[in-house]
Protein backbone atom coordinates (compact mmCIF):
# COMPACT_ATOMS: atom_id res chain seq x y z
CA UNK A 1 0.00 0.00 0.00
CA UNK A 2 1.36 3.54 -1.01
CA UNK A 3 1.94 5.49 2.41
CA UNK A 4 -0.46 7.15 3.87
CA UNK A 5 0.40 11.11 5.46
CA UNK A 6 -2.52 10.91 7.76
CA UNK A 7 -4.31 7.55 9.57
CA UNK A 8 -7.09 5.92 8.49
CA UNK A 9 -9.74 6.71 11.37
CA UNK A 10 -11.67 3.32 12.87
CA UNK A 11 -13.98 4.47 15.66
CA UNK A 12 -15.94 1.48 17.04
CA UNK A 13 -18.78 1.65 19.20
CA UNK A 14 -20.14 -0.84 21.12
CA UNK A 15 -23.63 -1.35 23.64
CA UNK A 16 -23.48 -1.65 26.93
CA UNK A 17 -20.02 -2.66 27.56
CA UNK A 18 -18.79 -2.68 31.19
CA UNK A 19 -15.39 -1.57 31.09
CA UNK A 20 -14.64 -3.42 33.87
CA UNK A 21 -14.97 -6.84 31.78
CA UNK A 22 -12.19 -6.35 29.70
CA UNK A 23 -8.69 -8.89 30.77
CA UNK A 24 -7.18 -5.68 29.80
CA UNK A 25 -8.64 -3.94 32.47
CA UNK A 26 -8.34 -6.02 34.55
CA UNK A 27 -11.37 -8.87 34.71
CA UNK A 28 -9.47 -12.29 35.16
CA UNK A 29 -11.95 -14.40 34.02
CA UNK A 30 -13.17 -12.64 30.57
CA UNK A 31 -11.88 -13.70 27.78
CA UNK A 32 -11.40 -10.96 25.40
CA UNK A 33 -7.93 -11.21 23.91
CA UNK A 34 -8.85 -9.29 20.42
CA UNK A 35 -9.54 -5.74 22.86
CA UNK A 36 -6.70 -7.16 25.31
CA UNK A 37 -4.24 -7.06 21.52
CA UNK A 38 -5.51 -3.61 20.72
CA UNK A 39 -5.22 -2.02 24.17
CA UNK A 40 -1.22 -3.52 24.24
CA UNK A 41 -0.69 -1.66 21.23
CA UNK A 42 -2.20 1.34 22.28
CA UNK A 43 -3.50 3.55 25.47
CA UNK A 44 -6.00 2.55 28.07
CA UNK A 45 -7.93 5.45 29.49
CA UNK A 46 -9.10 4.22 33.41
CA UNK A 47 -11.63 6.97 33.60
CA UNK A 48 -13.50 7.51 31.21
CA UNK A 49 -17.74 8.52 31.22
CA UNK A 50 -20.53 9.17 29.14
CA UNK A 51 -21.82 11.44 28.28
CA UNK A 52 -25.87 10.08 29.40
CA UNK A 53 -25.73 6.65 30.57
CA UNK A 54 -28.53 5.70 27.93
CA UNK A 55 -28.52 5.10 24.25
CA UNK A 56 -29.31 7.72 22.27
CA UNK A 57 -28.18 10.89 24.64
CA UNK A 58 -24.98 9.40 24.97
CA UNK A 59 -24.46 8.68 21.53
CA UNK A 60 -25.54 12.10 20.32
CA UNK A 61 -22.90 13.56 22.43
CA UNK A 62 -20.20 11.30 21.38
CA UNK A 63 -21.12 12.05 17.28
CA UNK A 64 -21.57 16.16 18.42
CA UNK A 65 -19.44 16.50 21.05
CA UNK A 66 -22.04 18.60 22.83
CA UNK A 67 -23.44 17.58 26.31
CA UNK A 68 -27.13 17.08 25.66
CA UNK A 69 -28.24 20.35 27.69
CA UNK A 70 -26.18 21.73 24.73
CA UNK A 71 -27.58 19.78 21.68
CA UNK A 72 -31.07 18.66 23.42
CA UNK A 73 -31.18 15.19 23.01
CA UNK A 74 -31.89 13.80 26.36
CA UNK A 75 -33.84 10.77 25.56
CA UNK A 76 -34.02 7.81 23.56
CA UNK A 77 -37.49 9.45 21.84
CA UNK A 78 -35.49 12.63 20.54
CA UNK A 79 -34.02 13.87 17.47
CA UNK A 80 -30.85 15.20 16.79
CA UNK A 81 -31.11 18.14 14.96
CA UNK A 82 -29.41 18.13 11.32
CA UNK A 83 -27.97 21.45 11.55
CA UNK A 84 -25.46 20.63 14.31
CA UNK A 85 -22.05 19.29 13.20
CA UNK A 86 -20.73 15.74 13.55
CA UNK A 87 -17.27 14.27 13.72
CA UNK A 88 -18.42 12.70 10.57
CA UNK A 89 -19.21 16.61 8.94
CA UNK A 90 -15.64 17.56 10.15
CA UNK A 91 -14.11 14.39 8.65
CA UNK A 92 -15.55 14.98 5.31
CA UNK A 93 -13.71 18.61 5.56
CA UNK A 94 -10.91 17.80 5.81
CA UNK A 95 -11.16 15.19 2.70
CA UNK A 96 -11.87 11.87 3.92
CA UNK A 97 -15.38 10.18 3.19
CA UNK A 98 -16.78 9.39 6.64
CA UNK A 99 -18.73 5.52 6.52
CA UNK A 100 -20.91 3.80 9.08
CA UNK A 101 -21.54 0.56 9.47
CA UNK A 102 -23.91 -0.82 12.08
CA UNK A 103 -25.69 0.79 15.20
CA UNK A 104 -26.38 4.56 15.48
CA UNK A 105 -29.36 4.66 16.97
CA UNK A 106 -30.73 8.04 14.89
CA UNK A 107 -34.02 8.95 15.23
CA UNK A 108 -35.58 10.74 12.08
CA UNK A 109 -35.13 10.72 8.55
CA UNK A 110 -31.82 11.93 8.71
CA UNK A 111 -29.60 8.28 8.92
CA UNK A 112 -26.39 9.95 8.11
CA UNK A 113 -25.75 12.90 10.00
CA UNK A 114 -22.43 13.89 7.86
CA UNK A 115 -21.31 10.16 6.51
CA UNK A 116 -21.52 10.19 3.02
CA UNK A 117 -22.32 6.48 3.19
CA UNK A 118 -24.30 3.95 5.85
CA UNK A 119 -24.10 0.08 5.80
CA UNK A 120 -26.64 -1.87 8.08
CA UNK A 121 -28.63 0.18 9.60
CA UNK A 122 -30.42 -0.24 13.30
CA UNK A 123 -32.92 -2.88 14.07
CA UNK A 124 -35.89 -0.17 14.70
CA UNK A 125 -37.71 1.96 12.17
CA UNK A 126 -36.23 5.30 11.46
CA UNK A 127 -39.44 6.82 12.23
CA UNK A 128 -40.73 6.58 16.21
CA UNK A 129 -44.20 4.93 16.27
CA UNK A 130 -44.13 3.25 12.73
CA UNK A 131 -43.43 -0.19 14.46
CA UNK A 132 -42.74 -1.86 17.31
CA UNK A 133 -39.41 -4.14 17.32
CA UNK A 134 -40.26 -7.42 18.00
CA UNK A 135 -38.42 -9.91 19.94
CA UNK A 136 -40.32 -12.95 19.18
CA UNK A 137 -40.13 -15.27 22.81
CA UNK A 138 -37.73 -12.82 24.45
CA UNK A 139 -40.30 -9.84 24.13
CA UNK A 140 -39.69 -6.89 26.56
CA UNK A 141 -36.09 -8.47 27.59
CA UNK A 142 -34.22 -5.53 25.11
CA UNK A 143 -36.25 -2.82 27.88
CA UNK A 144 -34.83 -2.00 31.61
CA UNK A 145 -37.53 -4.45 33.10
CA UNK A 146 -37.12 -7.74 35.72
CA UNK A 147 -38.19 -10.19 32.53
CA UNK A 148 -34.76 -9.34 30.91
CA UNK A 149 -33.73 -11.48 34.24
CA UNK A 150 -36.53 -14.15 33.97
CA UNK A 151 -35.58 -15.25 30.31
CA UNK A 152 -31.51 -15.10 30.32
CA UNK A 153 -29.43 -18.26 29.36
CA UNK A 154 -28.28 -19.53 26.25
CA UNK A 155 -29.98 -19.61 23.10
CA UNK A 156 -29.30 -16.50 20.59
CA UNK A 157 -29.93 -12.80 20.78
CA UNK A 158 -30.94 -11.22 17.24
CA UNK A 159 -28.28 -8.14 18.33
CA UNK A 160 -25.43 -11.12 17.82
CA UNK A 161 -26.93 -11.63 13.99
CA UNK A 162 -26.82 -8.13 14.05
CA UNK A 163 -23.36 -7.35 14.97
CA UNK A 164 -22.22 -10.57 12.88
CA UNK A 165 -23.39 -9.19 9.75
CA UNK A 166 -21.73 -5.62 10.65
CA UNK A 167 -18.15 -7.29 11.38
CA UNK A 168 -18.98 -8.97 7.76
CA UNK A 169 -20.04 -5.78 6.21
CA UNK A 170 -17.06 -4.41 7.89
CA UNK A 171 -14.12 -7.03 6.56
CA UNK A 172 -15.49 -6.23 2.89
CA UNK A 173 -15.09 -2.76 3.24
CA UNK A 174 -11.60 -2.93 3.88
CA UNK A 175 -10.93 -5.81 1.79
CA UNK A 176 -12.61 -3.36 -1.24
CA UNK A 177 -10.38 -0.36 0.48
CA UNK A 178 -7.05 -2.35 0.16
CA UNK A 179 -8.14 -3.53 -3.16
CA UNK A 180 -8.13 -0.08 -4.63
CA UNK A 181 -4.60 0.86 -3.69
CA UNK A 182 -6.14 4.05 -2.97
CA UNK A 183 -3.61 6.90 -1.22
CA UNK A 184 -6.71 8.45 0.52
CA UNK A 185 -7.40 7.18 3.97
CA UNK A 186 -10.65 5.95 5.28
CA UNK A 187 -12.58 6.90 7.80
CA UNK A 188 -14.90 4.45 9.28
CA UNK A 189 -17.35 4.23 12.13
CA UNK A 190 -18.85 0.85 13.26
CA UNK A 191 -21.73 0.51 16.12
CA UNK A 192 -22.27 -2.73 17.77
CA UNK A 193 -25.28 -4.23 19.75
CA UNK A 194 -23.29 -6.28 22.26
CA UNK A 195 -23.94 -7.34 24.63
CA UNK A 196 -26.98 -5.38 25.18
CA UNK A 197 -29.36 -7.17 26.43
CA UNK A 198 -31.34 -9.82 26.01
CA UNK A 199 -29.35 -11.25 28.64
CA UNK A 200 -28.76 -14.98 25.62
CA UNK A 201 -25.74 -15.94 24.74
CA UNK A 202 -24.95 -18.99 22.49
CA UNK A 203 -24.63 -22.42 24.55
CA UNK A 204 -21.12 -22.35 23.41
CA UNK A 205 -20.32 -18.62 24.75
CA UNK A 206 -22.37 -19.50 27.66
CA UNK A 207 -21.03 -22.94 28.55
CA UNK A 208 -17.70 -21.28 28.57
CA UNK A 209 -18.26 -18.90 31.34
CA UNK A 210 -20.89 -21.87 33.33
CA UNK A 211 -19.85 -21.83 37.06
CA UNK A 212 -16.88 -19.75 36.27
CA UNK A 213 -18.60 -15.68 37.05
CA UNK A 214 -18.61 -15.23 40.63
CA UNK A 215 -20.99 -13.20 41.77
CA UNK A 216 -21.43 -9.30 42.16
CA UNK A 217 -18.68 -7.83 44.55
CA UNK A 218 -21.25 -5.25 46.39
CA UNK A 219 -24.82 -6.71 45.82
CA UNK A 220 -27.34 -4.39 47.94
CA UNK A 221 -30.99 -5.71 49.35
CA UNK A 222 -33.53 -3.88 48.03
CA UNK A 223 -34.40 -3.07 51.46
CA UNK A 224 -31.30 -1.57 52.30
CA UNK A 225 -31.37 0.83 49.25
CA UNK A 226 -31.81 4.61 51.15
CA UNK A 227 -31.77 7.07 48.31
CA UNK A 228 -35.22 7.78 47.12
CA UNK A 229 -34.68 7.95 43.67
CA UNK A 230 -33.02 4.66 43.47
CA UNK A 231 -36.10 2.90 45.68
CA UNK A 232 -38.16 4.18 42.99
CA UNK A 233 -35.84 3.15 40.17
CA UNK A 234 -35.31 -0.46 41.84
CA UNK A 235 -39.05 -0.96 42.62
CA UNK A 236 -40.28 0.31 39.24
CA UNK A 237 -37.86 -1.99 37.69
CA UNK A 238 -39.09 -4.88 39.39
CA UNK A 239 -35.88 -5.56 40.71
CA UNK A 240 -37.20 -5.69 44.58
CA UNK A 241 -36.50 -9.50 45.07
CA UNK A 242 -33.38 -10.68 42.12
CA UNK A 243 -33.00 -14.87 42.67
CA UNK A 244 -29.50 -15.90 43.33
CA UNK A 245 -30.14 -18.02 40.22
CA UNK A 246 -31.28 -15.02 38.07
CA UNK A 247 -28.18 -13.10 39.30
CA UNK A 248 -26.21 -16.04 38.29
CA UNK A 249 -27.31 -16.83 34.87
CA UNK A 250 -27.51 -13.50 33.71
CA UNK A 251 -24.16 -12.42 34.21
CA UNK A 252 -22.86 -15.62 32.59
CA UNK A 253 -24.69 -14.70 29.37
CA UNK A 254 -23.72 -11.40 29.51
CA UNK A 255 -19.91 -12.25 30.15
CA UNK A 256 -20.48 -15.02 26.94
CA UNK A 257 -21.84 -11.70 24.78
CA UNK A 258 -18.81 -9.83 25.33
CA UNK A 259 -16.33 -12.90 24.78
CA UNK A 260 -18.86 -13.05 21.28
CA UNK A 261 -18.03 -9.61 20.94
CA UNK A 262 -14.38 -9.63 21.27
CA UNK A 263 -14.46 -12.38 18.44
CA UNK A 264 -16.35 -10.27 15.72
CA UNK A 265 -13.73 -7.71 16.57
CA UNK A 266 -10.90 -9.94 16.19
CA UNK A 267 -12.23 -10.61 12.50
CA UNK A 268 -12.34 -6.83 11.80
CA UNK A 269 -8.56 -6.19 13.65
CA UNK A 270 -7.33 -9.53 11.60
CA UNK A 271 -8.43 -7.73 8.34
CA UNK A 272 -6.60 -4.21 8.93
CA UNK A 273 -3.51 -6.35 9.34
CA UNK A 274 -3.64 -8.97 6.96
CA UNK A 275 -3.66 -5.38 4.36
CA UNK A 276 -0.81 -3.79 5.81
CA UNK A 277 -3.33 -0.96 7.75
CA UNK A 278 -2.88 -1.78 11.31
CA UNK A 279 0.20 0.47 11.93
CA UNK A 280 -1.09 3.55 10.61
CA UNK A 281 -4.64 3.30 11.44
CA UNK A 282 -6.13 5.59 14.72
CA UNK A 283 -8.76 2.78 16.33
CA UNK A 284 -10.59 4.32 18.65
CA UNK A 285 -13.36 1.77 21.01
CA UNK A 286 -15.54 2.60 23.28
CA UNK A 287 -19.33 2.31 24.57
CA UNK A 288 -22.29 4.29 24.85
CA UNK A 289 -22.58 3.59 28.30
CA UNK A 290 -21.84 0.48 30.79
CA UNK A 291 -23.41 -2.71 32.35
CA UNK A 292 -24.15 -3.01 36.27
CA UNK A 293 -24.93 -6.72 36.32
CA UNK A 294 -26.02 -6.77 39.66
CA UNK A 295 -23.56 -5.01 41.34
CA UNK A 296 -25.72 -2.59 44.51
CA UNK A 297 -28.80 -4.76 43.11
CA UNK A 298 -28.72 -2.62 39.83
CA UNK A 299 -29.22 -3.62 36.23
CA UNK A 300 -28.69 -2.05 32.90
CA UNK A 301 -27.84 1.72 33.01
CA UNK A 302 -29.66 4.80 34.07
CA UNK A 303 -27.38 5.36 36.92
CA UNK A 304 -24.25 7.20 37.57
CA UNK A 305 -22.78 4.73 39.31
CA UNK A 306 -19.30 3.83 37.84
CA UNK A 307 -20.80 0.41 36.08
CA UNK A 308 -23.44 2.67 34.62
CA UNK A 309 -21.48 5.66 33.74
CA UNK A 310 -17.86 4.55 33.36
CA UNK A 311 -16.74 3.19 29.14
CA UNK A 312 -14.21 1.89 27.83
CA UNK A 313 -11.87 4.19 25.93
CA UNK A 314 -8.63 2.74 23.97
CA UNK A 315 -6.73 4.59 21.63
CA UNK A 316 -4.16 2.47 19.49
CA UNK A 317 -2.46 4.17 16.18
CA UNK A 318 1.31 2.39 16.37
CA UNK A 319 2.65 4.78 13.89
CA UNK A 320 2.35 7.74 16.39
CA UNK A 321 1.34 6.53 19.62
CA UNK A 322 3.01 4.43 22.81
CA UNK A 323 1.86 1.17 23.29
CA UNK A 324 0.93 -0.61 26.45
CA UNK A 325 0.07 2.66 28.32
CA UNK A 326 -2.48 3.19 31.00
CA UNK A 327 -3.26 6.48 32.15
CA UNK A 328 -5.87 7.31 35.21
CA UNK A 329 -6.56 10.77 34.55
CA UNK A 330 -10.46 11.99 34.43
CA UNK A 331 -11.36 11.93 30.76
CA UNK A 332 -15.18 12.28 28.74
CA UNK A 333 -16.45 9.73 25.66
CA UNK A 334 -16.35 13.61 23.64
CA UNK A 335 -12.70 13.59 24.32
CA UNK A 336 -12.86 10.48 21.84
CA UNK A 337 -14.32 12.87 19.11
CA UNK A 338 -11.39 15.61 19.09
CA UNK A 339 -8.67 13.55 19.61
CA UNK A 340 -10.02 11.52 15.75
CA UNK A 341 -10.35 14.82 14.79
CA UNK A 342 -7.02 16.41 15.98
CA UNK A 343 -5.11 13.02 14.63
CA UNK A 344 -6.90 13.52 10.62
CA UNK A 345 -6.04 17.15 11.25
CA UNK A 346 -9.47 18.04 10.49
CA UNK A 347 -11.48 21.16 12.01
CA UNK A 348 -12.28 21.47 15.24
CA UNK A 349 -16.15 21.46 15.52
CA UNK A 350 -17.57 24.80 17.24
CA UNK A 351 -19.30 23.93 19.49
CA UNK A 352 -17.84 20.44 20.82
CA UNK A 353 -16.58 20.38 24.56
CA UNK A 354 -14.16 17.26 23.87
CA UNK A 355 -10.64 17.83 24.25
CA UNK A 356 -7.90 16.08 22.07
CA UNK A 357 -6.22 12.96 24.56
CA UNK A 358 -2.75 13.41 22.05
CA UNK A 359 -1.27 15.78 24.46
CA UNK A 360 -2.14 14.09 27.83
CA UNK A 361 -0.57 11.26 25.87
CA UNK A 362 2.41 12.79 25.46
CA UNK A 363 2.00 13.62 28.57
CA UNK A 364 0.22 11.82 31.25
CA UNK A 365 1.29 14.06 34.04
CA UNK A 366 0.21 17.55 32.52
CA UNK A 367 -0.88 19.90 35.18
CA UNK A 368 -2.78 21.75 32.51
CA UNK A 369 -5.41 18.71 32.42
CA UNK A 370 -8.58 19.40 34.22
CA UNK A 371 -9.64 16.21 35.47
CA UNK A 372 -13.42 16.73 34.97
CA UNK A 373 -16.26 14.86 33.18
CA UNK A 374 -20.10 15.30 33.43
CA UNK A 375 -22.61 13.01 32.77
CA UNK A 376 -26.55 13.97 32.16
CA UNK A 377 -29.72 11.76 32.94
CA UNK A 378 -33.03 12.30 32.13
CA UNK A 379 -36.83 11.46 32.04
CA UNK A 380 -39.64 12.10 29.61
CA UNK A 381 -43.55 12.35 30.78
CA UNK A 382 -45.04 9.23 29.64
CA UNK A 383 -42.37 6.89 29.30
CA UNK A 384 -43.33 3.88 31.15
CA UNK A 385 -39.58 2.05 31.30
CA UNK A 386 -38.19 5.15 32.80
CA UNK A 387 -40.97 7.83 34.19
CA UNK A 388 -43.65 7.34 36.65
CA UNK A 389 -46.62 9.17 34.29
CA UNK A 390 -45.95 12.48 34.02
CA UNK A 391 -43.71 12.91 36.51
CA UNK A 392 -40.02 13.01 35.11
CA UNK A 393 -36.37 13.69 36.65
CA UNK A 394 -33.24 15.60 35.84
CA UNK A 395 -30.27 14.45 36.68
CA UNK A 396 -26.67 15.13 36.42
CA UNK A 397 -23.30 13.66 37.87
CA UNK A 398 -19.62 15.49 37.74
CA UNK A 399 -16.56 13.62 38.54
CA UNK A 400 -13.74 15.77 39.52
CA UNK A 401 -10.48 14.29 40.64
CA UNK A 402 -11.19 11.90 43.03
CA UNK A 403 -14.14 13.55 43.98
CA UNK A 404 -17.76 12.37 42.40
CA UNK A 405 -21.16 14.37 43.14
CA UNK A 406 -24.34 13.07 41.73
CA UNK A 407 -26.81 15.93 41.76
CA UNK A 408 -30.98 14.76 41.91
CA UNK A 409 -33.22 17.97 40.76
CA UNK A 410 -36.40 18.34 42.29
CA UNK A 411 -38.75 16.02 44.40
CA UNK A 412 -39.53 12.56 44.92
CA UNK A 413 -42.88 10.78 44.71
CA UNK A 414 -43.45 11.96 48.22
CA UNK A 415 -43.15 15.37 47.50
CA UNK A 416 -39.80 15.19 49.24
CA UNK A 417 -36.26 17.25 47.70
CA UNK A 418 -33.80 14.42 47.06
CA UNK A 419 -30.30 14.62 48.37
CA UNK A 420 -26.98 14.12 46.20
CA UNK A 421 -24.77 11.56 46.66
CA UNK A 422 -21.02 12.25 47.29
CA UNK A 423 -18.54 9.53 46.93
CA UNK A 424 -14.64 10.17 47.52
CA UNK A 425 -13.30 7.24 44.43
CA UNK A 426 -9.47 7.28 45.93
CA UNK A 427 -10.78 5.83 48.80
CA UNK A 428 -13.85 4.66 47.78
CA UNK A 429 -13.85 3.37 44.34
CA UNK A 430 -17.01 1.02 44.85
CA UNK A 431 -18.88 4.18 45.69
CA UNK A 432 -20.70 2.51 49.27
CA UNK A 433 -19.98 5.19 51.69
CA UNK A 434 -22.29 8.67 50.15
CA UNK A 435 -20.60 11.03 52.27
CA UNK A 436 -23.24 13.97 51.06
CA UNK A 437 -24.11 14.45 55.33
CA UNK A 438 -20.52 14.42 56.26
CA UNK A 439 -19.46 18.38 57.27
CA UNK A 440 -16.07 17.94 56.97
CA UNK A 441 -17.12 17.66 52.96
CA UNK A 442 -19.44 20.78 52.92
CA UNK A 443 -17.21 22.79 50.95
CA UNK A 444 -16.56 19.97 48.47
CA UNK A 445 -20.13 19.47 47.87
CA UNK A 446 -20.89 23.48 47.20
CA UNK A 447 -18.37 23.56 44.92
CA UNK A 448 -19.14 20.09 42.88
CA UNK A 449 -22.81 21.62 42.59
CA UNK A 450 -21.93 24.85 41.48
CA UNK A 451 -19.89 22.66 38.41
CA UNK A 452 -22.85 20.78 37.95
CA UNK A 453 -25.40 23.62 37.88
CA UNK A 454 -23.27 25.60 35.95
CA UNK A 455 -24.47 26.51 32.30
CA UNK A 456 -26.95 23.50 33.12
CA UNK A 457 -30.87 24.36 33.81
CA UNK A 458 -32.89 21.78 35.09
CA UNK A 459 -36.41 23.41 34.61
CA UNK A 460 -35.59 25.17 31.54
CA UNK A 461 -34.58 21.41 30.38
CA UNK A 462 -38.01 20.05 31.59
CA UNK A 463 -39.77 22.70 29.83
CA UNK A 464 -37.92 21.39 26.59
CA UNK A 465 -38.34 17.86 27.02
CA UNK A 466 -42.38 18.80 27.71
CA UNK A 467 -42.40 20.13 24.53
CA UNK A 468 -40.42 17.51 22.36
CA UNK A 469 -42.91 15.10 23.90
CA UNK A 470 -45.83 17.23 22.64
CA UNK A 471 -45.00 16.93 19.75
CA UNK A 472 -43.97 13.40 19.71
CA UNK A 473 -48.16 13.09 20.37
CA UNK A 474 -48.23 13.84 16.38
CA UNK A 475 -45.11 12.37 14.99
CA UNK A 476 -45.86 9.35 16.49
CA UNK A 477 -49.57 8.46 15.23
CA UNK A 478 -48.34 9.88 12.27
CA UNK A 479 -45.76 7.37 11.49
CA UNK A 480 -48.42 5.11 13.00
CA UNK A 481 -50.95 5.95 10.24
CA UNK A 482 -48.69 6.89 7.09
CA UNK A 483 -45.92 4.39 7.51
CA UNK A 484 -43.19 5.87 6.09
CA UNK A 485 -40.35 4.27 4.16
CA UNK A 486 -37.18 3.48 6.09
CA UNK A 487 -34.48 5.07 4.26
CA UNK A 488 -31.37 2.32 6.39
CA UNK A 489 -32.40 -0.09 8.05
CA UNK A 490 -31.42 -3.80 9.65
CA UNK A 491 -34.58 -5.78 9.50
CA UNK A 492 -34.57 -7.99 12.85
CA UNK A 493 -36.18 -11.36 12.10
CA UNK A 494 -38.19 -12.35 15.78
CA UNK A 495 -36.84 -15.74 15.40
CA UNK A 496 -33.57 -15.01 16.03
CA UNK A 497 -34.26 -14.25 19.50
CA UNK A 498 -34.91 -17.77 21.84
CA UNK A 499 -33.65 -19.49 24.82
CA UNK A 500 -32.59 -22.91 24.19
CA UNK A 501 -35.12 -25.57 25.44
CA UNK A 502 -34.55 -26.77 27.84
CA UNK A 503 -31.78 -24.71 29.54
CA UNK A 504 -29.07 -26.79 30.49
Amino acid sequence: MPTITRPNILFIESDQHNPAVIGAYGDPVIRTPNLDALAARGIIFENSYCASPICVPSRAAMLTGQHPYQNEVWTNSQYLHSGIPTFAHSLGAAGYKPVQIGRMHFNGPDQLHGFTERFIGDHNSNHLGADEVDHGSLHGTAGPARVSLELSGHGLNSYQVHDETVAARTVEFLDDHAASNTEDPFALAIGLMLPHQPFVATKADYDEYRGKVPPPKNPKAFEDETHPYLQWWKSHAGLEDVTPEEVERTRTAYYGLVTRLDELLGDIFNTLEKHGLLENTLIAYTADHGEQIGEKGLWWKQTFYEDSAKVPAIVSWPAKLPQGQKINRVTSQLDLNATMLDAAQAPTLPSSNGRSLLPLIDNPSDENWHDIAFSEYCTEPGDKAHSEGEKIWQNRMVREGEWKLVYYHGEDLTGQNMPSQLFNLKDDPDELHDLIDAPQHSATVEKLTSLVRDDWNPDWIDAQIRKQSANLEITIPWAKNTTPADTIRWDLNPKWDYLDNPQE
